[in-house]
């Protein structure tokens, strides 16, 4: 009786474990497929923001560039050096050049394209390579980028006259004095930074990534024989899959997402593709073999049927509990250091919007410019930015309500607002008007920016600007005081707000001093603010020790803070922008 009792319970626990162990099968399987989805996103996203870094720090060298170029369209031979300097300050970029409509310059030839191109030893070639042979004026790329009027992505191409490689090219068109787009502006790239960003990880050893252009072409895969050779149409063609067929056609209208398929040697295999953000219409995608994602769970399911029929349950569930905390503690700490490394890799995307490179403007003598901005998270919602149009300065600087991701995501769009209206609006007040408008109307989260916008006349010296709640602008030059400002509210808070522009007249030597209220109201250990007043006492020095430069106004004002706050932790992003304007002593002839 107590055999059959012994083996009652035996055969009721075996099948009670069973029954565990196949609930437990099934939710492992779920909970891997998830984790697989999770770190397969993880790294489209990552890499997507290690590109982001590239191409953005690229378009923004080359739009940095195009006012150059265009000042010297009388001197041909001098916009070599105008590429040379591109090419030198930017090491993402392999070679630029300027390819000029036919017959632009007759001395020149029909042909005309001054290239710069920095060669893997380090040194830098110049060369016109402009030919009946490299005769770029049939290319599509010229013809469409002329028309486009804005700067576009070209597709991959092998480049046999310049370069010499694999290459994508920016190019931004040239307009001369009327206006009329005379010439385009390239920034080259090479391919095999592209292939080291995408193939620097990999989620399992048998994993491997695709990039695909806008026109299908593959760009990045572990068959070499089909880069920049076969479109993803033609690899895949001879599969039956029509989920294949369905997630080429998704990645060609730039869209994301996953699907099981079957590979191309037969094995199943699970895609996770996304697009590359920005206008390159490139797309992404993680291809892993189901087997191996599945390897470790069968592993398990082996030693956990053996664990049962040894009897030895209870020691295996300890085990499977033991190993499932373990578990948590390896993803949590994982997941630790993934938000760390995207938070910095966001730090340096941000960064590399803003102008940072002092003096910006090292041919001009009419205008010195110096900026700083310092977060207190890892991203911050401080902003500056300025660029010269039609001989005009537009700057501005702002101050996003909040701190961290959040914030530095609206500074990101009030950044991209400003450059994108101020290229082609020259009152404050109307840029002003438009961002709120635009910022107001996704404003689900209740955010504003505090914002000053000038536009400074380089030839007058005549200011014009608007101001959204943001701190009033020091003057510093014959004197000392506070630039005017009207009660306009923040940017993002109203849609309808009617801002009002206001102008002013600087002389030369004046220095306009912008700042966040990270500055003023910084406190020491005894949660004293820094204030208004102890900003003016460190202007007046300035002006009094003849240190009016934007560097030098800037560099005492923070050694008055770092002295004032001591060891106390910086509670607000600190941001200061400083413009002095100069004479105009530019000539006819340099003009």
């Amino acid at each position: 009786m107590k055999y059959k009792f012994s083996v009652a319970i035996i055969v009721t626990v075996a099948l009670l474990l069973e029954l565990i162990f196949i609930v437990e099968y099934q939710f492992a399987r779920r909970g891997i497929r998830k984790d697989v989805e999770h770190r397969a996103e993880t790294e489209l996203r990552v890499k997507n923001l290690e590109i982001q870094k590239v191409i953005v720090a690229v378009e923004t060298a080359i739009t940095n560039t195009v006012w150059a170029a265009e000042r010297l369209l009388e001197r041909p031979d001098s916009l070599y050096s105008v590429v040379r300097r591109m090419v030198e300050q930017n090491p993402t970029i392999v070679g630029g050049g300027l390819m000029f409509k036919a017959d632009y310059y007759p001395q020149k030839g029909h042909w005309f394209e001054p290239y710069v191109a920095l060669r893997p030893d380090g040194t830098i070639e110049e060369a016109q390579i402009g030919s009946a042979s490299h005769n770029y004026l049939e290319a599509e790329f010229f013809q469409n980028g002329i028309k486009a009027g804005q700067g576009r992505w070209s597709e991959p191409y092998y480049d046999n006259a310049g370069a010499k490689m694999m290459l994508c090219t920016y190019t931004v068109p040239i307009h001369d004095s009327k206006g009329e787009p005379v010439a385009l502006l390239g920034a080259d790239v090479s391919l095999e930074w592209l292939s080291s960003v995408i193939n620097s990880s990999h989620i399992y050893p048998s994993s491997y990534n695709v990039v695909i252009s806008r026109t299908g072409m593959v760009m990045v895969c572990p068959d070499e024989s089909l880069v920049m050779r076969s479109t993803i149409q033609e690899v895949t063609a001879a599969s039956a899959d029509t989920t294949t067929r369905h997630i080429n056609r998704q990645q060609m209208e730039g869209k994301s997402g996953h699907a099981d398929i079957t590979g191309i040697n037969g094995e199943e295999v699970t895609v996770f593709y996304a697009p590359v953000d920005g206008d390159t219409g490139w797309s992404m995608s993680v291809v892993c073999d189901k087997k191996e994602i599945y390897a470790g769970l069968r592993e398990a399911s082996a030693y956990l049927m053996l664990l049962m029929l040894a009897g030895l349950a209870l020691l295996g569930y300890i085990i499977y509990r033991t190993a499932r905390s373990a578990r948590s503690l390896q993803e949590a700490t994982a997941e630790k250091e993934r938000i760390g490394s995207e938070l910095r890799i966001a730090r340096g995307i941000q960064e590399s919007m803003l102008p940072k490179t002092f003096p910006p403007y090292p041919e001009r003598d009419d205008i010195e410019l110096f900026a700083s901005l310092v977060p207190a998270k890892e991203v911050g919602g401080d902003l500056y930015d300025f660029h010269i149009r039609d001989e005009k300065l537009f700057f501005c600087i702002g101050d996003v309500s909040g701190k961290g991701v959040p914030a530095s995501l609206v500074m990101a769009v009030t950044r991209s607002l400003f450059r994108t209206l101020s290229a082609r609006e020259d009152k404050p007040e109307t840029i002003v008007t438009a961002m709120n408008e635009a910022m107001a109307d996704m404003n689900d989260s209740d955010m504003f920016v505090t914002l000053f916008v000038g536009v400074l006349n380089l030839k007058t010296g005549q200011l014009h600007y608007c101001n959204a709640g943001h701190e009033a602008p020091l003057l510093i030059g014959r004197g000392m005081g506070l630039l005017p400002v009207s009660n306009n509210i923040p940017v993002g808070l109203m849609p309808g707000w009617n801002y009002e522009g206001q102008e002013a007249l600087v002389c030369a030597g004046t220095t306009i001093f912008l700042y966040t209220d990270g500055l003023t109201e910084a406190e020491n250990g005894t949660h004293v603010q820094f204030g208004s007043q102890r900003l003016t006492k460190t202007a007046h020095k300035a002006l009094h020790d003849g240190m009016t430069s934007p560097e030098s106004i800037i560099a005492l004002q923070t050694n008055a803070l770092r002295l004032f706050v001591g060891d106390a932790k910086q509670s607000d992003d600190l941001t200061m922008l400083a413009i002095q304007y100069k004479n105009h002593l530019f000539s006819s002839s340099r003009v």
